[in-house]
C-alpha cells in the first residue's frame, strides 16, 4: 500500500481526515527520556480509545534511545506493512560527543568507566581521522543495544553481567561532519544507513583519536524524505486524534 500524502500527520498535514484502520504515518518528535515503545503505546492507547476498538496496528520504523530525541514515523493500520520499507531509507542526525572518557553504553546514560588524554587533539587530526570513517565501514553495536543474542537482546544480557560478544556488521556512512571548535565536545551531524549505531561511531572516533569518546547527545533529524521540523509533538498528536475522529481540523503548534 503506498504511502500518500493524505496519509502523513505533520505539522504540514493536521486538518485531513484520517482512516487509522486504513492506515497513517505520524512524524513525532520524540521526547528526552522516553522509549520509542512508550511513544507506540500512548498513541495506540489513544487511539483504541478514542475509536472504540479493541485492536489496532501500530509500529515505528526504527529505534531511537530513550537519551535521544528527534523524528519517529509511527504507523497505523495496514501501513504498519510499509514499516520495513521505511527502515531502510538513509538516517540523518546531530549531535554531540564527549572527548576524553568511555562509558559502558558509549552515551551518557553509565558513568564514565574510563579517562583518557586529550591533549594531542586537534582539528587537523579530526579532520584526518573522519576520512576513514566515510563509505562502507565496519561496525559493532554496542553491548546494551536491541540486537538479538540467541533470542534475546544483548541489553538484557549485558544488565544481567553476562558477557556479551557482538558481531560486526557493513553500515554506510554517506557523510559526516565534526565540528572541533570547542573540544572537549564535539558537535557533528551524520548521515547513514539503516544499522548504523551512532553510539558505536563516537565509540570508535575516541579510539581513532587515540583517546575515548561517548554519545553526549543525540537527535534524529530525517528519514529519507521526512524531516523533524516537520514532527509534531507528543501532545500535538494525541490532540490530533481526539480532533480528527470529532471531524474537527486543529491547528499545530509552531514551537
Amino acid at each position: 500500500m503506498p504511502i500518500l500524502d493524505k496519509h502523513i500527520v505533520s505539522k504540514a498535514n493536521t486538518n485531513c481526515k484520517i482512516d487509522y484502520l486504513e492506515g497513517a504515518v505520524f512524524l513525532v518528535d520524540k521526547p528526552l527520556d522516553w522509549t520509542s515503545f512508550d511513544v507506540v503505546n500512548k498513541i495506540k492507547y489513544k487511539l483504541r480509545h478514542t475509536l472504540g476498538v479493541k485492536k489496532i496496528k501500530v509500529g515505528h520504523a526504527g529505534t531511537l534511545d530513550p537519551l535521544a530525541t528527534g523524528l519517529l514515523l509511527v504507523c497505523t493500520g495496514k501501513l504498519t506493512k510499509e514499516i520495513d520499507s521505511l527502515q531502510v531509507q538513509k538516517k540523518t542526525y546531530s549531535g554531540h560527543i564527549m572527548l576524553g572518557a568511555t562509558t559502558d553504553t558509549y552515551d551518557r546514560e553509565f558513568e564514565p568507566n574510563a579517562y583518557y588524554p586529550i591533549e594531542h587533539i586537534d582539528a587537523s587530526l579530526i579532520e584526518t581521522q573522519i576520512k576513514n570513517f566515510m563509505g562502507e565501514i565496519e561496525q559493532v553495536p554496542p553491548i546494551y543495544s536491541a540486537v538479538k543474542v540467541n533470542g534475546q537482546t544483548a541489553y538484557s544480557l549485558a544488565r544481567r553481567g553476562k558477557d556479551v560478544e557482538l558481531k560486526s556488521r557493513s553500515v554506510t556512512i554517506y557523510d559526516l561532519k565534526i565540528s572541533s571548535e570547542n573540544i572537549p565536545e564535539l558537535y557533528f551531524t551524520c548521515e547513514c544507513s539503516k544499522g548504523t549505531y551512532i553510539r558505536s561511531l563516537a565509540n570508535d572516533f575516541g579510539k581513532a583519536l587515540q583517546s575515548g569518546a561517548y554519545l553526549s547527545s543525540l537527535r534524529r533529524d530525517g528519514i529519507g524524505d521526512f524531516h523533524v521540523n516537520q514532527a509534531l509533538h507528543i501532545d500535538e498528536v494525541i490532540a490530533f486524534i481526539e480532533a480528527s475522529t470529532l471531524n474537527v481540523d486543529i491547528q499545530s503548534d509552531k514551537r
